[in-house]
């Protein structure tokens, strides 16, 4: 995958004039090019869902539509984006921790294919919805594995968190579930870590995990239909050219597939969203104070929350615009390090902190790299009721990106 970079023309040419930058830009066909790429190396047998809380546009679930295997939601609201952009047919599985009884209740009215259910409670509650729609659920039940797991951004499993079946309760959960006649068992949902960044590792992670899920299935005399490994293929941030080795990770899958095996799901999302968009804005002004310098945008975390959210510093590149309308000065910052900040009235409203920059004036753009996944998703749009960005989709095979090159137009990583 190509890091999608637009050029200062290409950017003109799409914001509504008259008014300072703040815009998401979508590139839908490097998209497309992008998630055929993952999936052509998956082997027979191993299917790959979108996991829709990455990114839920409907632009990019009917993107995504002809080529993933299905969606991952999280919520009804998720289950309801997917039938809207994509049509009853879309293959869709449910996770999350925390269901209650409208959840089982829509997984039945839309078609879910399957649930995950993630404690012993959970089972009682979907087998007792079931029931009342005289109906069967198939379900896997989400083990938390015991560690220890490789190290990455998020973890979910090895440790104690909120996600799964505790490992050592699972004999009883699974006891449960064969008491439980409107549910069927079809195997274990195992995402333990997120943005694992070590393909090598990850592999591993996935071949012990199938393991221990074939060796629980033998010691209940439960034929395995479905292992589900969750996603976690990273996106790194901290260096745009550097992608996860999915042949690598799809070479030791492969090692272990047998005819008998079970069908193996991934359910991934940042790594197939990521890389398609920017979130660029205008410096709107820029100070010093006690001694440190300060740029102002027009936009911030309630548009663009990854940065803050993940303490990380994001890749970005520097725009550099040359017309100046007002009668006075253009003001900037030479040669020092600045921190970028938004619109917010709160001072956690940083988008990069400290970063050295050899130019940067009020009227210049902030192009935020790798912006398609978990940025505008995850934000609080509207705190202090600010505009919203501009969210800008170049459709497949219909546009060319000029690449940006040169001194004025280089990516910060």
């Amino acid at each position: 995958m190509t890091t999608f970079i637009p050029s200062l023309e290409l950017i003109e040419r799409l914001v509504s004039p008259g008014r300072p930058v703040s815009a998401f830009i979508y590139d839908l066909d490097g998209l497309d090019r992008h998630a055929r790429r993952l999936v052509s190396a998956l082997p027979p047998g191993i299917d790959f869902f979108y996991a829709v809380k990455a990114n839920s546009d409907p632009a990019i679930l009917k993107t995504l539509a002809p080529i993933v295997a299905g969606f991952e939601v999280a919520s009804v609201g998720e289950i309801r984006k997917v039938r809207e952009a994509v049509g009853n047919g879309a293959r869709v599985i449910l996770g999350g921790p925390a269901r209650t009884v409208s959840d089982f209740e829509a997984v039945v009215d839309h078609g879910v294919e399957r649930v995950h259910i993630e404690s012993i409670h959970l089972l009682y509650l979907a087998n007792a919805v079931a029931a009342l729609r005289n109906t069967t659920l198939p379900v896997l039940l989400r083990i938390n594995l015991a560690g220890p797991v490789p190290g990455a951004t998020i973890t979910m499993g090895g440790q104690p968190t909120q996600f799964g079946i505790d490992e050592s309760e699972i004999d009883d959960a699974l006891s449960v579930l064969a008491a439980c006649p409107n549910l069927r068992f079809e195997g274990f949902h195992l995402h333990t870590i997120s943005n694992n960044l070590d393909a090598t590792a990850h592999s591993i992670l996935c071949l012990q995990a199938l393991r221990r899920a074939r060796a629980i299935a033998d010691r209940h005399g439960l034929e395995l239909d479905v292992v589900n490994l969750g996603g976690g293929w990273g996106v790194d941030y901290a260096n745009v050219e550097r992608l996860f080795d999915v042949d690598c990770l799809m070479a030791a899958l492969s090692n272990a597939l047998e005819p008998a095996s079970p069908s193996i799901q991934f359910e991934c999302g940042r790594i197939v969203a990521a890389y398609c968009a920017v979130y660029v804005c205008e410096v709107i002004d820029v100070k010093t104070n006690h001694g440190e310098a300060f740029a102002l945008l027009r936009g911030g975390a309630h548009h663009f929350r990854l940065p803050s959210a993940w303490r990380h510093r994001h890749p970005f590149s520097v725009i550099r615009r040359e017309s100046w309308p007002w009668a006075w000065s253009r003001r900037g910052h030479a040669n020092r390090r600045v921190t970028v900040t938004g619109e917010l009235c709160t001072p956690k409203d940083v988008l990069l902190n400290s970063q050295p920059f050899s130019s940067l004036r009020i009227g210049d753009l902030v192009c935020f790299l790798l912006a398609g996944a978990y940025g505008w998703d995850i934000s609080h749009h509207d705190f202090l009721s600010n505009a919203h960005p501009e969210r800008i989709f170049l459709p497949v095979q219909q546009h060319r990106i000029r690449f940006l090159t040169g001194e004025n137009e280089r990516i910060n990583t």
